[in-house]
């Protein structure tokens, strides 16, 4: 039987290399000479700080930019509130999302019984929901019916199976 698995990763090299090239350009470009700017990569987080909340708005954009141009999806950083920090200095974080969560995952398994497909079946299986079906076009539409939808996460289809 056909089937298929949803899940929400994130590539660590690549988050890496975006964090590097954006620290790399701001140490090289002009207007972020001294302003205190830096990026700074957690295990499940990024932590941005900066001296005023104008020059910290660039540094989010270059960060932006940087995984935009490493093929990173957005929907993975969570932005937190802009912070007054010591030395009268702003900082924000940016959580690192991955996985699908219990709430996500009930919502992505009702979305699939709405699309009406005859034998199609999903369960969630941890961070994981395995869709399987009778026939593999069933499947096909599920998950072009999966990329129109508006989640808030990335979704990666894998261990696609005849």
């Amino acid at each position: 039987m056909p089937s298929f698995d949803v899940v929400s990763e994130i590539d660590e090299q690549e988050v890496r290399n975006a964090v590097d090239q954006a620290q790399r350009e701001v140490t090289t470009r002009y207007d972020f000479k001294n302003t205190g700017s830096e990026i700074e990569l957690g295990k499940d987080e990024l932590l941005l700080r900066s001296g005023t909340e104008d020059r910290l708005a660039a540094l989010r954009q270059v960060v932006e930019e940087k995984f935009v141009r490493r093929k990173l999806s957005l929907k993975v950083l969570d932005w937190g509130k802009v912070e007054e920090a010591a030395g009268s200095t702003v900082r924000q974080q940016a959580g690192l999302r991955a996985g699908i969560s219990s709430d996500t995952a009930r919502d992505l398994n009702k979305r699939i019984k709405a699309m009406a497909q005859k034998g199609v079946q999903s369960q969630t299986q941890g961070d994981v929901i395995r869709v399987t079906a009778k026939k593999r076009d069933d499947l096909q539409t599920v998950i072009a019916g999966l990329k129109e939808a508006e989640v808030d996460l990335p979704l990666q289809f894998k261990n696609f199976r005849d």
